[in-house]
């Protein structure tokens, strides 16, 4: 019996939500495979390779120790400032790197979208997971701090919750990702302007100091952001640390998801020139 031809026809999407969320179900195993190349890609021919992972936040530990800690003595809600300060940090670089990287993975991959169909939205999107294995690895940092200083930290059984505040951070990098990996094919200052939001992006989250820090009637301007309660999160669950505020902070995460979807819907209209523009 002769087999029957099969052909599959690709029709533009019509609508600001088609999103065609099902294809990205579909291609999930490229998704896993371009997360481990880009794996791979960052630490290739280097001579500490993945170490780097660790290295990165646990210098910036360092130094932030020394400037903000004991020079600056800023306060640490009763917490060694090397723990407060570090289970800050590894949030915070995991958004900052997903979304450097994220930013010009349409860039880097344009020889890839003049080949090939797949979703785009997979190449900032594969960054989200490149990102989680590095922050993984620095994790077992942040454990043999805790371990040393376990006289000062207040262990309880939310600690099994820490991945639970992972969700709003990958979310919001995931939107964010978006957003600006699109604009950048567009307008490739976007990918020169990032570094710097990205510095100013962190003071504008408690990393390096507490939300007592500031006045009262301003915490909640602090609150709103997706990443405070993620770091906030990070060092209740992990450290003990007393948090105020999970309503406002609560309000941040339905932000993210906002801009995870509005994201979505962006970067669905500018896929479809995506090729004559690169």
């Amino acid at each position: 019996m002769a087999k029957k031809n099969m052909e599959h026809v690709r029709r533009p999407r019509t609508g600001w939500f088609d999103l065609a969320l099902g294809e990205l179900w579909d291609y999930r195993d490229l998704l896993a495979t371009l997360a481990w190349r880009n794996l791979t890609v960052r630490y290739k021919q280097s001579a500490l390779g993945v170490a780097w992972a660790i290295l990165k936040p646990v210098m910036q530990m360092v130094v932030f120790s020394v400037v903000f800690g004991r020079m600056a003595n800023l306060p640490s809600d009763g917490i060694p400032y090397p723990v407060f300060l570090y289970a800050g940090l590894l949030p915070w670089t995991y958004f900052a790197t997903t979304i450097t990287s994220g930013t010009g993975s349409l860039l880097a991959g344009g020889n890839l979208i003049d080949k090939v169909y797949f979703p785009r939205m997979i190449l900032p999107f594969s960054y989200l997971f490149t990102s989680l294995i590095d922050l993984a690895l620095a994790m077992l940092v942040l454990f043999g701090m805790m371990a040393w200083y376990r006289a000062d930290i207040a262990f309880g059984p939310q600690l099994l919750l820490f991945p639970v505040f992972l969700i709003p951070a990958v979310t919001f990098a995931g939107g964010l990702s978006l957003w600006l990996s699109a604009a950048a094919v567009r307008w490739r200052d976007v990918h020169h302007l990032v570094p710097y939001l990205l510095q100013i992006g962190m003071f504008v989250t408690p990393v390096v100091y507490a939300v007592k820090l500031l006045p009262a009637r301003f915490q909640w301007l602090l609150q709103l952001n997706p990443m405070t309660g993620v770091v906030e999160g990070f060092r209740w669950s992990l450290l003990g640390k007393p948090v105020v505020g999970w309503g406002m902070m609560a309000g941040g995460f339905g932000i993210a998801l906002v801009l995870l979807v509005s994201g979505m819907v962006y970067f669905r209209r500018v896929e479809r020139t995506l090729a004559d523009i690169l």
